[in-house]
């Protein structure tokens, strides 16, 4: 199914006012309802490289999968639809291939990057991220982080060590516990959401949440008009102004109109039960 009038898909990225190079990178496609977005790190310029390349592994790799897909189908060892597993899939290789430049390639010793994924099908929403970049939904005037990050910051306050407050202040809040590359095999953390229209989904990286709170973030998204350009535009001034310490990128993704496909008897069956 093509979503190009279902599903509008805007960015904007920004180097920030302290880095020299811009080391995110995003890939987005709304005729298959897919938008990737990577943050890099590592050596000079080699964060820029393992964020591209799990962009275009993600994109290219999924892209491929949904031409060949049966919509609507359910994978009942894990619960999820066929098409979380391609993503999951995409991101699994994307991290093997960043593993296998770096460790074959001196100068981009220790890149690596991370990764947050939405992919729209069936009136649903795929929701994939390894690392610290995040994805929100703002829906009826609320925003909602759908991630939780893998940083040792975030472990601190699932253990009760960390208030909100002094997570908010820790100068460790970047340290990840997850990301493309760094291992030899990595696991992406999968959710499926139902879509409502109107639904705008955010994907980011951390050089936005680090210096906008959610609260800052939710007020631009009050006044969201016709031109989500304008809104990604409005949230990059924020961080800008704040300091713009790293790269910013932003991407929002409003769902416009009903995308359902035809419901297989597994599909149906499967709905049933949630619902009862």
């Amino acid at each position: 199914m093509n979503l190009h009038d279902a599903i509008e898909i805007a960015y904007a990225t920004d180097t920030g006012r302290v880095r020299q190079h811009n080391e995110d990178s995003t890939a987005l496609n709304n005729a298959i309802g897919l938008a990737v977005l990577a943050d890099g790190m590592g050596g000079y310029r080699a964060g820029e490289v393992a964020s591209a390349i799990a962009t275009m592994t993600i994109y290219q790799e999924v892209r491929d999968a949904l031409g060949i897909l049966v919509p609507g189908q359910i994978d009942h060892a894990t619960g999820y639809r066929y098409e979380s597993l391609v993503v999951r899939d995409a991101v699994s290789l994307a991290n093997e291939r960043i593993y296998r430049d770096a460790r074959d390639h001196t100068e981009y010793e220790g890149m690596g990057t991370t990764a947050v994924v939405t992919l729209f099908y069936d009136n649903r929403v795929t929701v994939a991220h390894v690392g610290d970049s995040r994805g929100y939904r703002w829906r009826e005037r609320r925003l909602e982080q759908l991630t939780s990050d893998h940083t040792v910051v975030q472990e601190y306050l699932n253990s009760g060590l960390y208030t909100p407050e002094q997570a908010r202040a820790s100068a460790n809040k970047n340290l990840v516990t997850r990301a493309l590359g760094i291992a030899a095999e990595v696991e992406a953390d999968l959710s499926e959401y139902k879509v409502l229209p109107q639904d705008v989904y955010m994907l980011c990286s951390d050089g936005l949440t680090d210096l906008v709170d959610d609260q800052r973030i939710a007020a631009a998204f009050e006044n969201i008009g016709d031109d989500l350009s304008e809104t990604a535009k409005e949230l990059v001034t924020l961080a800008n102004n704040q300091g713009g310490i790293d790269n910013i990128s932003i991407v929002l993704a409003r769902v416009k109109q009903s995308f359902a496909t035809p419901s297989s008897w597994q599909t149906k069956l499967a709905d049933w039960f949630t619902k009862h």
